[in-house]
């Protein structure tokens, strides 16, 4: 797994930027009540995302937290006061305390359905009845969106899809939440090129393909065959799921 600290500065522009926070934002507000009055952002990053949903509702306090110090650093100069280091697993407020509680790109990094399900409680547990937690899934497959690049990569070792769609839904049932909608939006900026591809495969975001194993190589020779180094294929496509509790 990468590390998050050494990550923070270069996280933004490596991921679309402020084109890619805004589509997240309002996919993951489109899925919030309007009555919400306070909004927890779990693994809020750099807060790029915290910062616009906020912005985009008004009256709604936002809440941000995040595992790696840098992160919150860059968080916290974008929301002043209102950002504080957590672990997701054990989050430190009060049951009920939150009228929305969100997750974006995070449960796919948990590092194991242990991990996943308690994270789901800690989300579950801090939301009011009436509330809502929305949180992204299957965020590895969305990145396949058929290119050349794919298909060069479809033999590597599989990777266990800890945020699969139906292993949350599980999970938030089983923290009495029921689902209670869906959404998607475009990851503007993160279409993968070859050369670009390259780049990530060798510091490790194959995460069944740590940096230095030999392994990775051959993949890297393909890649470097096609054609268009440096021309991004399509944007992926993430999904969102929100569920309620009564």
């Amino acid at each position: 797994m990468l590390d998050y600290d050494k990550e923070a500065e270069r996280y933004d522009a490596s991921r679309g930027g402020e084109p890619r926070a805004a589509a997240a934002a309002q996919a993951v507000l489109s899925l919030v009540p309007r009555q919400a009055r306070s909004l927890l952002d779990v693994a809020c990053g750099t807060g790029i995302v915290t910062r616009r949903l906020a912005a985009g509702r008004e009256g709604m306090r936002v809440t941000g937290a995040d595992l790696a110090p840098a992160m919150a650093r860059y968080a916290a100069a974008r929301l002043p006061g209102a950002v504080l280091l957590a672990d997701s697993r054990r989050l430190p407020f009060r049951d009920g305390e939150f009228d929305a509680v969100c997750s974006v790109w995070l449960l796919h990094l948990a590092g194991g359905d242990e991990n996943v399900r308690a994270i789901v409680g800690e989300c579950a547990r801090v939301l009011r009845p009436g509330g809502v937690y929305v949180t992204t899934v299957d965020k590895g497959a969305s990145h396949n969106v058929g290119s050349d690049i794919d298909a060069v990569l479809a033999s590597r070792p599989p990777s266990t899809a800890h945020d699969a769609a139906g292993l949350v839904e599980s999970y938030a049932r089983a923290h009495g939440l029921a689902p209670a909608g869906q959404a998607v939006f475009t990851g503007h900026g993160q279409g993968r090129s070859p050369r670009r591809t390259i780049a990530d495969l060798r510091r490790g975001w194959f995460v069944t393909l740590p940096p230095g194993d030999p392994r990775a190589e051959p993949f890297a020779t393909r890649l470097a065959s096609l054609p268009d180094q440096d021309r991004p294929r399509p944007d992926p496509v993430f999904k969102l799921r929100a569920f309620s509790k009564p």
